[in-house]
């Protein structure tokens, strides 16, 4: 009886539920790596908000260095705002496609 029983629960096993196993997993991580709609306005939403507090930040920093001018501001300037703004710019195309 085992010798009958051990392989057919091996071809089984590795036939059957292997692949199912695999096949699942694979599946469940497609479905889990695209943006719902809701994320994509949450990120829009977070994106402007970051926009408006970046021109506030230099305000203050324009008011702070016209009343202090041996004041130094302390935040890294991006050297290539260009690619930033491609960076951006193709993102939110890439969104609008999956849409």
């Amino acid at each position: 009886m085992e010798d009958v029983l051990v392989p057919v629960m091996v071809v089984g096993i590795l036939f059957i539920g292997l692949p199912w196993l695999i096949l699942h997993h694979v599946t469940k991580w497609k479905t889990a790596a695209t943006l719902t709609n809701d994320d994509e306005r949450m990120l829009s939403e977070m994106h402007a908000l970051a926009n408006r507090l970046e021109e506030r930040l230099d305000t203050v920093e324009r008011l702070v260095s016209a009343d202090n001018p041996d004041w130094q501001p302390a935040r890294i300037e991006h050297e290539n705002n260009e690619y930033v703004e491609e960076f951006l710019t193709e993102s939110t195309r890439k969104l609008e496609r999956k849409a």
